[in-house]
């Protein structure tokens, strides 16, 4: 058995999990943010069978596509009485960080 985390883009998390429950897996979803762009991500979180396992992994790359954004990112003046100028960056989204854990005992009661 094991345990897959994926950490995935917003919008990109919808897609994900229907297509995993149209094929049997269950799937949990959780809200969380990364630290370089403060925006929204979705962890979905699966037990899985070892035999299941690329079937599942397969899903969430092909549903998970890296794509180029353009944000505002604050960076401070040398100033320190000045204020904030945000600046716009081009940077790339999407795709997901993917852990699989080994899992000793599942039990679903």
């Amino acid at each position: 058995m094991k345990l897959v985390m994926a950490i995935t883009h917003d919008e990109d998390a919808y897609h994900i999990m229907s297509e995993l429950n149209s094929k049997g897996f269950s799937v949990t979803k959780l809200a969380s943010s990364g630290s370089f762009l403060r925006a929204g991500n979705t962890t979905l979180i699966c037990g899985v069978t070892e035999e299941r396992l690329p079937e599942l992994l397969d899903i969430i790359e092909k549903k998970c596509k890296s794509r180029k954004q353009i944000t505002s990112v604050n960076t401070m003046n040398v100033s320190s009485n000045e204020s904030f100028a945000p600046y716009p960056v081009e940077v790339t989204v999407g795709g997901a960080t993917v852990f699989v854990m080994g899992v000793e005992e599942f039990r679903k009661v």
